[in-house]
C-alpha cells in the first residue's frame, strides 16, 4: 500500500511539475513585471492628489493588484487547463498510462497553485519594496498574512477554473471564473441583505447563491491588514480550513465530472 501510495503521489508530482513549467514558459512572470510598473505609477500619482491618505491607499492598491492579476492568471490558465489536454488527445495518452483521472486533476490544480503562490510571494516581495522606499508605515505580519489569503483564495479559484474546464470551452470557463469570484466577495452580503427580506422566494434565492458559492469574504484580509488588523488565530485556521475544503469539494466535483468524459 506504501509504495501504490508513493507511486500515486509520484504521478500527481510529474503532473504538477509539467503543469509549473508549462505556464512559467508561457511567460506569466511578466505579471510580476507589470505589477512593478503600474504599482509604482499608482503609489507616485497617489502621492500627488492624495495628501495625508496616500499610504492607506497605497496598501489597498497594492494588495488589491496582486489579487486581480493572481485571478487573471488563475481564470485564464485554470480554465485552459484541462481543455487543452482535451482538445489535444494529449489526455488520451496521459490517462492511457497507470494514471487515474484524480491524480490528473489534482496534479494539473497543484501546478497551477504552485504557479500562483510564487506570483503571489515575488509580488509581495516587490510590494513591500516600493512601500519601505515611499516610506509608507504597514504591518508587516497582517500584510504578508493577507498575500498568503491571497494565494489560498486563488487556488481555490483555480479549482474552479479547472471545474468549469472540464465542463465548457476554454472561454466560458474564463468567463464562469470570473463570475464565481465576484459572486463569492457578494455572497455573503447576499445573505446579510436577504435577513431584510420579506418575499420568501427572493429571500431562498439570496441564501441559495450564498451556500452554493464560496464565501470569499472569509479569506479577504485586504482592508483588514490596510489598518494592521487581523481576526484571531482561531478564525484564520478555520477559514483557511474553510477554503481547503472548498478546493477539495470542487475538484472532487470536477474528478467526477471528467470521468464521464470520452475522448
Amino acid at each position: 500500500m506504501g509504495i501504490v501510495l508513493d507511486m500515486n503521489i509520484r504521478r500527481i508530482w510529474a503532473i504538477a511539475a509539467n503543469v509549473f513549467r508549462g505556464v512559467l514558459r508561457e511567460r506569466v512572470i511578466y505579471i510580476v513585471g507589470l505589477y512593478t510598473i503600474v504599482f509604482v505609477l499608482a503609489v507616485l500619482f497617489l502621492n500627488e492628489v492624495s495628501v495625508g491618505t496616500e499610504g492607506k491607499i497605497s496598501l489597498d492598491v497594492g494588495l488589491a493588484g496582486m489579487a486581480l492579476l493572481g485571478l487573471a492568471v488563475a481564470a485564464f490558465e485554470g480554465g485552459n487547463l484541462v481543455r487543452k489536454e482535451i482538445e489535444k488527445k494529449t489526455a488520451l495518452v496521459l490517462l492511457a498510462k497507470p494514471m487515474s483521472r484524480a491524480e490528473f486533476i489534482v496534479g494539473k490544480h497543484l501546478g497551477l497553485s504552485a504557479v500562483l503562490m510564487v506570483l503571489i510571494a515575488l509580488m509581495t516581495v516587490i510590494f513591500l519594496t516600493i512601500m519601505n522606499w515611499r516610506q509608507i508605515d504597514y504591518g508587516f505580519g497582517s500584510m504578508v498574512t493577507a498575500s498568503f489569503y491571497i494565494g489560498l483564495e486563488l487556488s481555490l479559484m483555480s479549482a474552479a477554473a479547472v471545474l468549469f474546464g472540464v465542463l465548457t470551452s476554454s472561454l466560458m470557463a474564463t468567463v464562469l471564473t470570473f463570475t464565481a469570484y465576484f459572486m463569492g466577495h457578494l455572497s455573503h452580503n447576499l445573505l446579510t441583505l436577504s435577513d431584510k427580506i420579506e418575499a420568501d422566494s427572493v429571500k431562498n434565492i439570496a441564501k441559495g447563491i450564498y451556500y452554493i458559492f464560496p464565501d470569499l469574504s472569509r479569506l479577504d484580509l485586504k482592508s483588514q491588514a490596510v489598518y494592521g488588523l487581523l481576526p484571531e488565530p482561531g478564525v484564520l485556521a478555520a477559514n483557511a480550513g474553510y477554503g481547503a475544503v472548498y478546493v477539495v469539494l470542487l475538484l472532487a466535483i470536477a474528478t467526477w465530472l471528467f470521468s464521464f468524459r470520452e475522448f
